[in-house]
């Protein structure tokens, strides 16, 4: 630059120290000028190589003396001192100091998005010559740009980077390999992923539980081997995982490379390394087998659920033919028996009257020869709903056989039984229609008392019997009370 190389023609007069001797040279053509003596002469090889010696297409390179140097630079000087200018622009320190740190700063990232040291160094000699480009441009335009201390603070933010990666590069491979040697201990299947989804450790149980070698599955994720709904729903727990920071746990199905479809229960974690890189570690445990047994424990519950109803039911039929009347459904002799015994029991502890009525219809065995044995039964099964019709739901009504029936009215007080009986002969007094034929029967009616007529069921039972055949004897459809009538009886029957 000092040389001014930038124009091929000459700033200075060259002239011959004979011209001058034989006084060839006007004075004023020295007068107030630098003059610089030396030898042109090429055998002395004082002589330099510029860029203005030759062209491109020209084959001939004319170089110039030491004289002739030091001629350039001597008029850039000058010319630069009398017009008042800087050979050369120079920028602020602190704009140096920014311009250093941008090419450390481009170093670095350039290092870290790469992260391969091979790469980094092609990318560092490009670089390196872009910045070498950018500080000649400069020069050539009258700016000196630092070359050297930008290019210094590149490569060595680069190789501070690169050997960092390294580092951690290393000491991941460190993490994985003492993963690997633990959980190839553990019998059950076992996987690491990294931050991206992807398998980055197996133990040799996972790879042969999912039917997959490991190069087949690492830095893999599971959506480019197993079916996609499976996939979806083990992303969607690591996702979880990674989002609450803690440890999941989950049951779903699982199916080989095989086709083979496994019932699973996954607990997933997360681990940090040594380096700050976080993990999520599985557990797989097979539950096929428990599932198995649990479906058929269901299906044994269900099994004896149903079983147990059929028991139920077969119970209740067995006692509903054991304890009732086949044709009306009423008790019969052996469930009346037990009912009269409770409420002469309870009676007996709460100190109130038990009435028991004997009934026996009037003329019933005339209408069954006549009218046949249907209609008796129908007429019948008639008589046992309007008997219940006429009772408590504390009451009970049973049929003992043929034509009689028993009432048991516990609790009641004495003077009221008289109205009930009463009641059940107006009742079964109104005629009755069976297949389109009216038939009218009568009803007789014998009643004892607990405790006044006896406190034993048997013994109220035959004076019950006793009173009925009374009642027949005196002109039939009416009641007669076996010993103790109450007081007001015939008010109440009125």
């Amino acid at each position: 630059f000092l040389a001014n190389f930038r124009n091929a023609d000459p700033p200075f007069y060259t002239i011959s120290l004979t011209d001058v001797l034989s006084g060839n040279i006007p004075p004023e053509l020295m007068t107030d000028r630098v003059v610089l003596v030396g030898s042109t002469a090429p055998s002395l090889k004082d002589i330099f190589y510029t860029s203005y010696n030759g062209g491109l297409a020209s084959q001939r390179i004319n170089p110039i003396s030491g004289v002739e140097l030091h001629g350039h630079i001597a008029s850039q000087i000058l010319s630069a001192t009398l017009d008042g200018r800087a050979l050369l622009q120079v920028w602020p320190e602190p704009l140096e100091n920014v311009w250093i740190l941008v090419w450390s700063f481009a170093g670095a990232v350039m290092s870290w998005k790469v992260r391969s040291p091979t790469k980094s160094g092609g990318l560092l000699l490009l670089t390196g010559g872009g910045l070498f480009g950018v500080c000649y441009l400069a020069f050539l335009g009258g700016w000196w740009i630092p070359f050297v201390p930008p290019l210094i603070a590149l490569g060595v933010s680069a190789i501070a980077i690169i050997s960092h990666i390294a580092h951690l590069e290393g000491e991941l491979q460190k993490s994985k390999e003492f993963l690997n040697s633990v959980i190839n201990s553990i019998p059950d299947p076992i996987f690491v992923k990294d931050k991206d989804y992807r398998w980055v450790v197996l133990n040799e149980a996972y790879c042969q539980f999912i039917g997959h070698s490991k190069e087949e599955l690492l830095e893999k994720t599971e959506s480019e081997v197993l079916p996609t709904s499976q996939a979806y729903e083990f992303r969607a727990q690591d996702e979880l995982t990674f989002a609450t920071n803690g440890s999941q746990e989950s049951e779903g199905e699982l199916t080989n490379a095989q086709g083979y479809t496994y019932n699973v229960a996954m607990k997933r974690t997360l681990h940090q390394d040594g380096a700050g890189n976080l993990f999520l570690v599985g557990v797989i445990h097979d539950i096929t087998h428990r599932k198995r047994m649990e479906e058929e424990l269901r299906r044994t519950a269900a099994e004896l659920v149903q079983s147990n109803a059929e028991l139920r039911q077969a119970g209740d039929n067995w006692r509903q033919i054991a304890y009732h009347d086949p044709l009306t459904g009423l008790p019969n002799r052996k469930l009346f028996q037990e009912q009269l015994i409770q409420a002469l029991e309870w009676a007996e502890t709460n100190d109130h009257v038990v009435a028991l009525l004997f009934l026996d219809l009037d003329g019933f065995k005339t209408i069954n020869d006549t009218a046949g044995h249907v209609v008796g039964d129908l007429l019948l099964k008639s008589v046992a709903q309007r008997l219940k019709g006429c009772l408590r739901g504390s009451d009970t009504v049973a049929r003992l056989g043929g034509d009689e029936f028993v009432v048991i009215l516990p609790g009641i007080p004495d003077i009221q039984v008289g109205r009930v009986a009463k009641k059940i002969l107006d009742t079964l007094a109104q005629p009755f229609v069976i297949q389109s034929k009216t038939v009218s029967v009568t009803t007789s009616i014998g009643i004892s008392l607990y405790p006044f007529d006896g406190k034993g069921f048997e013994q109220l039972i035959v004076e019950a019997d006793q009173a009925m055949y009374r009642s027949k004897e005196s002109g039939k459809n009416q009641y007669t009370f076996a010993g103790h009538e109450p007081s007001f009886a015939s008010v109440e029957d009125n």
